[in-house]
């Protein structure tokens, strides 16, 4: 088999996440849009399957009298991601996964986000590991937002988390990935996947993330409140399926000086 079909295939590869397998790679947020038609229109630009949805800001049944997201995006076509947005411990954490279990008929996949303050929403990672424990023990299939560390990151794989999601900047902030060297090293020493999540501002933050290896981006803000999210959305699509793409080529050598495109050597009349 040539080199050529190898990467052909590895870009084509599904991403798999527990036991499941998604053609995109994109995860999408559904928070901070005009309303669920937005919603629901950036989200399919976007061309994602996976959808994370922050049980405290956002009704999918637990409050019969308002608006229910899931009437906009159904279960039946897009794999829904409860998350813990808005928990400050490992105990509220817990509970909002069940009450997510419960809404949606047993449904194990949920996004553990603990965070530490609310200035800086960046991880609590002492109460985000406690939390882990006990949700792997409990047969959730737990994917976890963490900080850009390395050791944090192997050591939420060896509980037992079916992926890890480390920040790229502060939630919200679109920075970009501040420490490319750190997302780097997670990725080389995981065997479950990796994907950014927060931080990315436009496309070309989602694409780097992709040729650092990273299996996948999740991302929000930097669609909802783009001046259009929805053309904003297409564009996150295909930052994430050229950066896979890019990676799977294999990018050429950075190097100090120039190197010739056309070679100087064996040229006519030398």
């Amino acid at each position: 088999m040539s080199e050529s079909t190898d990467n052909q295939q590895l870009h084509t590869q599904a991403l798999k996440i527990a036991n499941y397998k998604f053609q995109s790679r994109l995860l999408v947020g559904t928070g901070k849009y005009r309303d669920f038609q937005q919603t629901r229109a950036a989200i399919k630009a976007s061309g994602a399957e996976i959808v994370t949805v922050a049980l405290r800001r956002t009704n999918i049944g637990q409050d019969p009298g308002q608006d229910n997201l899931l009437d906009y995006i159904p279960m039946d076509e897009f794999t829904l991601l409860p998350n813990t947005a808005g928990c400050f411990n490992c105990e509220d954490a817990i509970r909002v996964c069940h009450l997510g279990r419960e809404l949606l008929d047993g449904h194990n996949l949920v996004k553990l986000e603990v965070l530490a303050d609310q200035k800086t929403l960046l991880p609590n990672v002492i109460d985000t590991i406690k939390a882990a424990e006990i949700l792997v023990k409990e047969n959730f299939q737990v994917m976890v937002y963490t900080n850009d560390d390395p050791i944090v990151a192997k050591q939420l794989e060896d509980i037992g988390c079916v992926a890890v999601m480390p920040l790229a900047a502060p939630i919200g902030s679109g920075l970009g990935i501040q420490n490319p060297y750190n997302i780097l090293t997670i990725i080389e020493n995981a065997q479950v996947p990796i994907l950014v999540d927060a931080g990315v501002g436009t496309a070309s933050d989602a694409a780097i993330a992709m040729e650092l290896g990273c299996d996948g981006v999740l991302m929000n803000t930097a669609i909802a409140q783009a001046q259009d999210p929805i053309m904003m959305a297409s564009a996150m699509n295909h930052a994430i399926q050229a950066g896979r793409m890019a990676y799977c080529a294999g990018r050429m050598p950075k190097r100090r000086f120039a190197s010739a495109s056309s070679p100087l050597g064996d040229t006519i009349g030398s």
